[in-house]
């Protein structure tokens, strides 16, 4: 047992077990595209949470560029249409 672990035993914190771990861990492997298309389902846990990272760093940038995209439309668009309503409600 690590020494970390048995610390917290001792404390009385309650910590994640490993099979908790493993099983989140396939879980995220199921939810990122990049990951799930592979043939082989031997990809080691630093691997998937490294490509979880990079998967929301993309959504981010998604997010931000479709929101730009809104906010241009917007601007092109007339205030008191019911398109500039909707874009307004997309935005927010």
């Amino acid at each position: 047992m690590s020494s970390r672990r048995s610390r917290s035993r001792q404390s009385g914190v309650s910590r994640i077990s490993d099979d908790q771990i493993a099983d989140l861990v396939s879980k995220l492997q199921q939810l990122i595209p990049e990951i799930r298309n592979r043939r082989s389902d031997k990809v080691s846990a630093s691997k998937v949470l490294q490509e979880t990272c990079n998967y929301i760093r993309n959504l981010h940038r998604e997010v931000d560029d479709l929101s730009d995209r809104l906010s241009e439309l917007l601007e092109s668009t007339d205030s008191d249409s019911a398109q500039a309503a909707i874009i307004r409600s997309l935005l927010m």
